[in-house]
């Protein structure tokens, strides 16, 4: 078909100057992808701030766990007209965790789960303190470690359930000393 030679010398300059189809992405292309994609990621870690999602997390147990032992407490108020300890004691900021013989009655009323220090844990309730300081009065509290549990209005009690003398977290916009959360 290509038989004389300038058919070929034609087809050579053809096959020459005719442009060559790439596919796929230069070196370049991907590097430039690959560090806006990196650029992102960063801004996206340090908006979610994932230790501030986990110390939000625990707080999240916490509170649940406190406000199980409070309702289990007052249910057993109740029906007994005393709280689990003898109405004559009082005491301020004590750890739910050193309260063995209050959770076994509370168990054994029904008023809470057969495997309450399990599902709880004991690190857990070593947070939380009980106070009473009447037949009538009681307040069990924690101390947050997330921001935004720190900055919640009910963020204003120490570890005694008594509203805190000192400035909190939760009711300035800067500085503040640690509060505790309590349910009473």
């Amino acid at each position: 078909m290509h038989d004389t030679p300038i058919e070929r010398t034609h087809l050579f300059m053809n096959m020459i100057t005719a442009p060559i189809v790439r596919r796929g992405f230069t070196l370049i292309e991907l590097l430039i992808v690959i560090a806006l994609l990196g650029a992102l990621a960063i801004g996206l870690l340090a908006t979610i701030d994932p230790f501030e999602q986990l110390k939000k997390g625990r707080d999240t147990s916490t509170r649940n766990t406190t406000l199980e032992f409070y309702n289990a407490e007052l249910r057993y108020y109740s029906t007994k007209a005393t709280f689990s300890w003898p109405t004559s004691s009082t005491f301020v900021a004590t750890p739910v965790s050193s309260m063995g013989s209050d959770i076994t009655a509370l168990i054994g009323a029904g008023e809470l789960k057969n495997q309450f220090i399990q599902l709880a844990g004991t690190g857990n309730l070593a947070k939380i303190y009980t106070s009473s300081t009447s037949s009538e009065n009681l307040a069990v509290c924690f101390k947050p470690e997330s921001k935004s549990f720190q900055i919640d209005p009910a963020t204003i009690f120490g570890s005694d359930g008594q509203t805190s003398g000192a400035t909190c977290k939760s009711q300035t916009s800067v500085g503040g000393t640690d509060c505790y959360y309590c349910v009473q």
